[in-house]
């Protein structure tokens, strides 16, 4: 009676042991499925804030800029303000000029503080442009400064716009905001841009390095290709039309 009774108890523990890594598998698959719903939002909001830049070419990025860049980052809905202490974050997605396309994209954080009597918040698009082989070799480093490690100027508007050519010589990057249907340039200096590695894993599956991404050394998954699609729609077109001029 006592063996049946320790047989019973013997695999009541294999049921509960089994039940339980069931259970666990599930969590993760559940806690994965929401990861990439995440992700896909976010790409998804990036797309958007660049359509609806773009939809006006009078007060979009001026083409000329879209045919040099090297690395564009989109950031949907950035915050920014607080009481007393203000501070700015945002999570957004990245992705560079390759010799065979744009790269897959990669996810990125940005953030920021301000010091001063501020009362309430907002939240605004962002749009990063890379200028130059600095500013890409920049993109590819897993944290840096806009302003410090990477100089940065608030990019121009307009279709015919006649920028200034400090930019030109010396921005690694040219910023731009747009908020309540207004975009500008603006103004980032001591933002903080770094890799999201825990998203970047989620979206792949694995530990791929910031550069690797960048460089188009990886496969887009199905769940980015809208967003790089819509990147080389206009930055592409741009620099095809430039080249055409020549």
């Amino acid at each position: 009676m006592s063996v049946r009774c320790e047989d019973m108890m013997k695999r009541m523990m294999a049921i509960v042991a089994v039940a339980g890594l069931l259970m666990g598998a599930l969590q993760t698959q559940a806690a994965d499925t929401t990861a990439q719903a995440k992700l896909k939002a976010r790409l998804a909001g990036a797309q958007a804030a660049l359509i609806e830049i773009m939809a006006t070419p009078d007060q979009s990025i001026p083409s000329g800029i879209l045919a040099g860049a090297e690395c564009v980052a989109v950031v949907p809905h950035y915050k920014k303000g607080a009481f007393i202490l203000g501070g700015q974050y945002g999570q957004g997605v990245a992705t560079c000029r390759t010799a065979h396309g744009w790269s897959a994209p990669v996810f990125i954080s940005l953030e920021g503080g301000s010091f001063g009597w501020q009362i309430g918040g907002q939240s605004t698009d962002l749009v990063l442009v890379a200028m130059n082989h600095d500013g890409l070799q920049q993109m590819l480093k897993n944290k840096f400064k806009i302003g410090g490690d990477a100089a940065a100027s608030a990019g121009p508007v307009g279709r015919n716009t006649q920028a200034g050519t400090d930019w030109k010589l010396n921005a690694e990057f040219l910023t731009w905001s747009r908020s309540k249907g207004l975009f500008a340039g603006i103004d980032l200096d001591g933002t903080v841009m770094a890799q999201n590695q825990d998203d970047t894993r989620a979206f792949y599956g694995a530990d791929i390095p910031f550069g690797t991404v960048l460089a188009g050394e990886t496969a887009c998954p199905e769940g980015g290709r809208a967003f790089v699609q819509t990147v080389a729609k206009y930055f592409v077109a741009a620099k095809a039309k430039a080249n055409a001029k020549r």
